[in-house]
């Protein structure tokens, strides 16, 4: 059997629970689920949808300033402690929404709590397990376990919106927040061990782990080198028109006349495109240059977004939602091995968690543009039009990385 064969073959209880792991994730499950809830408990509360959706910016912004720390956890105690007690933390913010009373105060202490309590969720847990366990196909093993997401958006919104049909949007909460428990937690518990080989380990596990773990930028290195600011901006661009588009996806195909179920099944469609992104962009930047990669899929979300302008046919809108759907999932993957491949993985950990604070900031900053936009026009037609924009300027900017750095060869 080939190394790389080999090194699936072991470690695949690893893609399995780190898969679960992030379905059930504070950045992935609250994000899916949140479309479904929003006219429910607007309705019952008075609120505007701009004003719900700013949860998921307080959220987000306590993500970014948390994952810094989550970083060096990480690097100092391993993702297998860091995740554990977070996932019972995020359960414990959802119950707290179901109890809602009117105040929004409560909402953001909810969405807050989801941030804090299940912090150790955030990608860069998920990444650094995949990151230092896999070598020689760490493109597709991150792309296998970064499904997740994908799982979640297809799931998510058909179960949220069941839950929420049969019991009300405080029963959707509850259900919500049984997923970590009952589904995630014992699955991290038993097969969520990843490859751990420390700097000056006496018996390594091998000897090509321990260099590739020991090789790389610091935080302060990366920070100064212009590849970071590239990267860096490229998601900020992208990400601002994934996560815009996401959330409100539902409620705008509902606006234009879909039912609540027609809705959710073009959201479903988005789901599974970003599963099949994960793996085909996983697999081809194992063997292609992935910059590349990346601004091939960076393109054709663009053209997903300016489909949604107007009104569309239900085909019309699944094919969007296809399109933007493959795209979404290959970037969060696409921003681990790059960050793996251009910074090394010594302080992966680190810089990953600097990155990903960007993403969590346009996570939580675009729903409510995107919210806001709607509450003064009656459409989303101009959010549209303008992440199609984002799209097409993160496309320039991820070209300019160039060729992979010599010094890091060893750690892919």
């Amino acid at each position: 059997m080939a190394p790389s064969e080999r090194e699936l073959a072991q470690r695949w209880p690893l893609i399995m629970a780190t898969c679960i792991g992030i379905i059930s994730s504070s950045f992935v499950l609250p994000y899916y689920s949140i479309g479904a809830l929003v006219a429910p408990v607007t309705e019952e509360f008075g609120w505007s949808r701009a004003q719900f959706q700013a949860a998921i910016l307080f959220s987000s912004g306590l993500g970014a300033l948390t994952s810094p720390v989550i970083g060096w956890l990480n690097d100092k105690y391993g993702p297998r402690r860091v995740a554990l007690p977070s996932m019972l933390g995020l359960s414990l913010g959802l119950l707290t929404a179901s109890q809602l009373q009117g105040e929004l105060w409560m909402l953001f202490l909810a969405y807050g709590m989801m941030a804090l309590l299940g912090a150790g969720t955030i990608p860069v847990t998920w990444t650094r397990a995949i990151a230092t366990s896999f070598f020689k196909r760490r493109g597709l093993a991150l792309g296998l376990a970064l499904t997740g997401t994908g799982i979640c958006a297809s799931v998510a919104p058909h179960y949220t919106v069941w839950l929420t049909d049969n019991y009300g949007w405080r029963g959707a909460y509850m259900g919500l927040a049984l997923v970590p428990i009952l589904l995630a937690w014992p699955t991290l518990y038993f097969l969520f061990k990843p490859l751990e080989v420390h700097i000056g380990a006496e018996d390594p596990v091998d000897n090509e782990a321990a260099s590739a773990i020991q090789t790389g930028l610091t935080l302060g290195e990366a920070v100064r080198g212009y590849r970071f600011w590239v990267l860096l901006l490229s998601i900020l661009f992208a990400y601002q028109g994934f996560s815009g588009i996401g959330p409100n996806l539902l409620p705008s195909l509902t606006d234009d006349g879909f039912s609540r179920e027609q809705a959710a099944s073009v959201q479903s469609v988005f789901g599974i495109s970003i599963i099949i992104g994960r793996v085909v962009v996983g697999y081809l930047v194992d063997r292609l240059w992935a910059p590349g990669v990346a601004a091939f899929c960076l393109a054709i979300p663009a053209a997903g977004a300016a489909m949604l302008h107007g009104t569309q046919s239900f085909e019309v809108a699944a094919l969007a939602a296809f399109l933007i759907g493959f795209a979404a999932g290959a970037e969060l993957d696409l921003m681990a091995f790059l960050a793996a491949r251009y910074f090394g993985l010594a302080h992966y950990a680190k810089i990953y968690s600097i990155l990903y604070a960007t993403l969590a900031v346009c996570s939580g900053t675009a729903p409510m543009i995107f919210a806001s936009v709607y509450d003064a026009t009656g459409s989303y037609d101009i959010g549209y039009s303008i992440a199609s924009g984002l799209f097409l300027v993160s496309v320039v900017l991820i070209l300019l990385l160039g060729r992979y750095p010599k010094a890091f060869e060893n750690v892919h």
